[in-house]
C-alpha cells in the first residue's frame, strides 16, 4: 500500500485515492470508496414464504424490492447487524439466523462486503424505520420471489443473491447436477 489521500468523508463513507502497486509490479493511482460493510437477511415466514420489502431508493429513481439490509455499525458483528436490520425494517425478530455467505457488490471501486443471512422462527416486533427509509413489507411466496429475480422485477443484487442462496439452503435450487434435497425450516 502506498500513500492514501482522502477526498471526501461523509457520515459513514470515505472516498480515497491511493497509490498502489499491483501484483504485476505496475504502479497506479486508484480511487476507493471505503465502506464499513453490511448485512442482508431473508426473513422466512415459512419455508414457502418470505418477507420482501419495497423500499424507495433515490439513487434508483423509485421503489425497489429488496430483503432487509443495512450497514454495520462500528464494531458490530454481521449477525448482530442482520438481526437489527430485520427488526428495524421488517418488524421481525429472528429465533434463528443462518449465515449464507458474503459478496463484494462492486469490488472495482469499493471495499464494501455484504454478509448474507436467512432468518427463521420470526416473532413480530415494532418496526423502527430511520427518517430516510420509506418501506412497505411485502409477504411473498419464495417461488414468486425467485421468479422476480429471474424476470428482473427484483433487481437489487444483494437481495437477489441472498434469495438464491436461501433457496439453495432449503433445497429449492441446486448448484450442480443431481436431485435437490429439501431441508425443513
Amino acid at each position: 500500500m502506498g500513500e492514501r489521500r482522502t477526498s471526501y468523508r461523509g457520515s459513514f463513507l470515505e472516498v480515497v485515492t491511493e497509490d498502489v502497486e499491483l501484483p504485476n509490479g505496475t504502479r497506479v493511482e486508484l480511487d476507493l470508496v471505503v465502506h464499513p460493510g453490511a448485512s442482508a437477511v431473508v426473513p422466512f415466514v415459512s419455508d414457502d414464504e418470505v418477507l420482501l420489502i419495497r423500499q424507495y431508493r433515490f439513487a434508483a429513481g423509485g421503489h425497489l424490492y429488496e430483503v432487509p439490509a443495512g450497514k454495520l455499525d462500528p464494531g458490530e458483528a454481521p449477525e448482530a447487524c442482520a438481526a437489527r436490520e430485520l427488526e428495524e425494517e421488517a418488524g421481525r425478530r429472528a429465533g434463528r439466523l443462518v449465515r449464507l455467505g458474503a459478496l463484494w457488490p462492486s469490488p472495482g471501486f469499493t471495499d464494501e462486503r455484504i454478509h448474507l443471512f436467512a432468518a427463521f422462527d420470526l416473532e413480530v416486533v415494532e418496526q423502527r424505520l430511520e427518517p430516510d427509509e420509506v418501506i412497505e413489507i411485502v409477504p411473498t411466496a419464495l417461488d414468486r420471489a425467485l421468479e422476480m429475480v429471474w424476470n428482473g422485477e427484483l433487481s437489487d443484487a444483494k437481495s437477489a443473491l441472498a434469495l438464491i442462496h436461501a433457496a439453495r439452503y432449503l433445497g429449492r435450487l441446486q448448484a450442480t447436477g443431481g436431485t435437490p434435497r429439501r431441508r425443513s425450516i
